[in-house]
């Protein structure tokens, strides 16, 4: 069955044809990308009236109950020959490599042309989406992480829904053309973008690596946002509601060590909201896996936890990169605990005041605890 984000994803493809997700990482957009395409391509939750319901073995989207029923809060709800494209934005990415353009002709006969056109990911999704019975769901993960504005070129504007051709393909008025070379002529030729393409990008914003994207490009997007999510992160230890009950000293049972982690995550978080921002914060992925540790004995579990407790830790470290006061305060390292197994230490470089954070160079089962009931402030 589809997720709640997964359903929403899709209500806001339907109604204005390009969505954006972002979020800190770990908190689902990957997994949000698949869940959307699935549900798309196997038209979850439709039934195309007079046609009978459509059975996909693998995936977990059930059939409809009730022969044409169609649900209108889905993209392009009548249409059966449905299609998922998928590409990701990086530095190289180029306007030919998404719409087209002309690129050298590798292994070419004697004789043939030594450059091609070729047809890119957006050409061929639009393509597709223009067939009488076509819909297509473009996916682009990382889209900030490329010259995203260079890339679309003249689609930039023609991708919002109410610039596109009418739903039978027909120009309307407010319907946006740009130029494209054609890769069936090779000519610059006018073209438009179909009502039944549907485009999908997730971002990281907080990735300091990349540019930030163009708020004139930002505005042809509906947001969708994921945050960190406590919940989730307590199903998947099998945890309840957080009790008024302090951590132990010492752990006695998996669920000691798990509540440990989920208390130690928030506190983390909380201080990367103040102290970088709340886009910079770690999202409750990070923290799972295939394993599922509450069924672990207690010394498993600890050494589970230290593969998802290096991620958070590293990614503090990024976050804070070159501020070692900033990573002690948010592993709580400043004025923290006895027991917390880091510690910020002064010293003087050239009679200059400097900063270190001594503690284990890697997690293992007998400091995890330790650290993440210091980091919980507990």
């Amino acid at each position: 069955m589809a997720g709640e984000e997964c359903k929403v994803a899709l209500k806001l493809l339907a109604r204005s044809r390009n969505v954006l997700v972002s979020g800190p990482p770990g908190t689902g957009k990957s997994k949000l990308l698949a869940e959307v395409a699935l549900a798309f391509e196997t038209a979850s939750g439709i039934v195309p009236t007079g046609s009978p319901p459509r059975h996909n073995p693998v995936g977990k989207i059930p059939i409809p109950p009730i022969a044409g029923h169609i649900d209108k809060d889905l993209p392009a709800p009548s249409k059966r020959d449905r299609k998922v494209f998928r590409t990701v934005f990086h530095q190289n990415s180029k306007n030919r490599d998404f719409v087209s353009g002309i690129t050298p002709a590798v292994n070419k006969a004697s004789g043939d042309p030594d450059f091609i056109v070729v047809k890119g990911t957006l050409y061929r999704a639009s393509e597709h989406a223009k067939m009488a019975d076509g819909a297509a769901l473009l996916i682009i993960d990382e889209i900030n992480r490329g010259p995203a504005v260079q890339v679309f070129g003249g689609a930039i504007v023609a991708i919002e829904s109410d610039k596109r051709l009418a739903s039978d393909g027909s120009k309307r008025t407010e319907t946006q053309y740009f130029e494209m070379l054609d890769p069936e002529s090779g000519e610059v030729v006018e073209y438009a973008l179909p009502h039944d393409l549907y485009i999908l990008a997730a971002m990281n914003q907080a990735d300091a690596s990349v540019e930030p994207l163009d708020v004139a490009f930002l505005r042809r997007w509906e947001p969708l946002r994921l945050e960190p999510n406590e919940k989730a992160l307590r199903d998947f230890y099998g945890l309840h509601a957080r009790s008024a009950n302090p951590l132990p000293e010492a752990p006695a049972t998996t669920g000691d060590a798990l509540e440990a982690s989920v208390r130690a995550w928030l506190a983390i978080n909380e201080q990367i909201a103040l102290g970088r921002g709340p886009e910079f914060q770690i999202g409750h992925g990070v923290l799972m896996s295939d394993v599922k540790p509450q069924v672990m004995e207690l010394s498993e579990t600890l050494s589970t936890l230290c593969v998802g407790w290096a991620k958070v830790r590293a990614h503090v470290e990024e976050v804070f990169f070159g501020d070692a006061r900033g990573i002690a305060a948010t592993l709580n390292a400043l004025d923290g605990p006895h027991y917390n197994p880091f510690k910020l230490t002064d010293t003087t470089f050239a009679d200059d005041l400097r900063f270190r954070l001594e503690g284990p160079v890697n997690f293992n089962e007998h400091n995890i605890y330790a650290a993440l009931k210091a980091f919980a402030k507990e």
